[in-house]
C-alpha cells in the first residue's frame, strides 16, 4: 500500500544572463528585463493548481532554480515566498534553498533573499580557476566567485553550498585539487562536486571541447574524495558532500522518492496519490512565453507511472545514496513489495555489487563506482 512521503517544492526560474555551452538546464537568455511580476503571478496562479496534491501535507523544503534566479529581485522573490506560504503549509524549519551566480549584481541582492526567507543559498562557481571559467563561458570570474561568498556570509547566510566541476577542459589533477583547496578555505558545510558531462541540445555538444582522459578523471575523483574526508566533507550522494548535520534536505526528499510540486516554465513534479494507489510525474511548459501566455491548467501534463516502472524510479534515486534506502521504504513509497525485485538484489548481492542487507538496497563501493550498470539490472 502507498504511504504519502514528505513534501517539498520546486521553483523553477527559466532566465539567465547568458547561456553556457555546456547547460542543458531549461533556461533562456532574455532580450531585455525578465517579466519578474508577471512570472510571480503566474507562479502562485500555478500553485494554486496543485494544492489538492499536498493532501494534508506541510512543505519541508523549497528550492528555488533556474536559469539564475538571483537575476530576479528581492522584492519578486519576498512576493513569490510570501504568496506560497499564504497557500501552502511550511515547516517551521522549512529548507529555502535559492541558486545563484556570482556578479556584484546578484550578490548585492543576496540581504534582500534573506529577509524574504530564504535561508539557504547555492552558488554556482563551477571553479576558481579563472581560464577554466573562460572555457566554461561562464560570465563571473574568480574575484567575482570569492565576493559572492564573502557577500552571502555578510547578508547572514550560514548555510551555503558551493557547486564545483572537474573534468573541465584543459583541467589536470593539480588545477582541479587547487579549486576544492579554495572551496574549503570557505568553510562552507557543503560543496556540490561533480564531473562535466556532455549532454546532447548544448554548444559543447556540437562543437566538443577536449577533455581529460579517462585515467586523468579517475585521478581527480579519487584525489578529491581524498582531500574532502579529512575536512569534514562526508559523501553522502554521488556528486554532494555536506559537513555533519548539513544535507540538503530538498535534495535528500529527491533521492529518497519524497514528493515534490513543481512549478514555473519546464519544472518537473512528482506526487504519490495514495487513494487512488498510483504516483504521477508533471511537467510544465518549457519556453517562458508559453508558460505565461498560457491558463494554469494548459500549462500543466500529467504522466502515470506504471508499476513496471516503479522500481527502478525509486532506486535509480535512492541507490546514488551512499546509505542506500530501506526496503520498507521501497515498500511505502511504490506500493510493491520488496519480493518484487529480490532475484535481482540477490543477484547483484552475490557479484558484490549491493551490500549484504536484506532491508536495505545500497551500493558497495564497487557498486557505487558502476552504478548505472546496477540500476540496468532493474530495468
Amino acid at each position: 500500500m502507498l504511504t504519502l512521503p514528505p513534501l517539498s517544492l520546486y521553483v523553477h526560474l527559466p532566465w539567465c544572463e547568458r547561456k553556457c555551452p555546456y547547460c542543458d538546464f531549461n533556461s533562456h537568455q532574455p532580450s531585455g528585463e525578465p517579466p519578474f511580476e508577471a512570472y510571480v503571478d503566474a507562479l502562485l496562479e500555478d500553485l494554486e493548481g496543485d494544492l489538492p496534491w499536498a493532501q494534508g501535507r506541510s512543505c519541508q523544503t523549497i528550492f528555488i532554480g533556474g536559469g539564475t534566479p538571483s537575476l530576479f529581485p528581492g522584492r519578486a522573490i519576498r512576493r513569490l515566498l510570501d504568496g506560497v506560504r499564504e497557500r501552502l503549509p511550511l515547516l517551521d524549519d522549512a529548507e529555502i534553498t535559492l541558486e545563484a551566480n556570482p556578479g556584484s549584481a546578484e550578490a548585492a541582492r543576496f540581504a534582500a533573499y534573506r529577509e524574504a526567507g530564504v535561508n539557504r543559498l547555492s552558488i554556482g562557481v563551477q571553479s576558481f580557476d579563472d581560464a577554466s571559467l573562460a572555457a566554461l563561458g561562464r560570465v563571473h570570474d574568480s574575484r567575482a566567485a570569492h565576493a559572492a561568498v564573502a557577500a552571502a556570509r555578510a547578508a547572514g547566510f550560514s548555510n551555503i553550498n558551493l557547486d564545483l566541476m572537474h573534468g573541465l577542459p584543459g583541467q589536470d589533477p593539480a588545477a582541479a585539487a587547487r579549486d576544492i583547496e579554495t572551496a574549503m578555505a570557505h568553510a562552507v558545510p557543503h560543496l556540490s562536486w561533480y564531473q562535466l558531462t556532455i549532454e546532447a541540445n548544448t554548444v559543447f555538444h556540437s562543437r566538443p571541447p577536449t577533455l581529460p582522459e579517462d585515467d586523468a578523471l579517475a585521478e581527480i575523483q579519487q584525489h578529491g574524495e581524498a582531500q574532502l574526508a579529512p575536512q569534514g566533507y562526508r559523501q553522502y550522494e554521488v556528486s554532494a558532500f555536506a559537513q555533519d548535520g548539513q544535507q540538503c534536505r530538498h535534495n535528500l526528499n529527491y533521492w529518497r522518492f519524497g514528493d515534490y510540486l513543481a512549478i514555473g516554465a519546464g519544472a518537473h513534479g512528482k506526487v504519490t496519490l495514495a487513494a487512488e494507489e498510483r504516483v504521477i510525474r508533471t511537467r510544465r511548459t518549457r519556453v517562458p512565453r508559453d508558460y505565461l501566455g498560457s491558463v494554469a491548467a494548459a500549462r500543466r501534463e500529467i504522466v502515470a507511472v506504471s508499476a513496471n516502472e516503479l522500481p527502478l524510479e525509486f532506486l535509480m534515486n535512492g541507490l546514488r545514496l551512499c546509505d542506500g534506502v530501506t526496503t520498507a521504504d521501497f515498500e511505502d513509497r511504490t506500493g510493491l513489495s520488496a519480493e518484487s525485485v529480490h532475484a535481482v538484489a540477490a543477484s547483484l548481492r552475490h557479484r558484490g555489487l549491493l551490500v549484504d542487507d536484506e532491508n536495505r538496497f545500497c551500493t558497495t563501493p564497487t557498486g557505487f563506482r558502476f552504478l548505472d550498470s546496477v540500476l540496468a539490472a532493474f530495468a
